[in-house]
């Protein structure tokens, strides 16, 4: 029974932490700089680092980031 309870317990730590590892955040802007702005402020208020994965230019920039923590 104790065996259980610390698996679960290792589950619901790790399956916690790996729904944080991969979270991505987007933001759109009228210039990369601003738009580099809004995900750094997004990271920051969940107190995390975070790439850039992905931005492009239409009539606007669209960036997505991955958070780390």
């Amino acid at each position: 029974m104790k065996t259980i309870k610390t698996f679960v317990a290792a589950l619901v730590l790790t399956s916690s932490f790996g729904a944080f590892a991969s979270q991505t955040i987007t933001a759109s802007g009228a210039t990369l700089d601003a738009t580099e702005a809004k995900i750094a402020a997004q990271a920051q208020e969940m107190g995390a680092s975070y790439k850039i994965t992905s931005a492009f230019n239409r009539n606007q920039v669209h960036m997505t980031a991955e958070l780390t923590k």
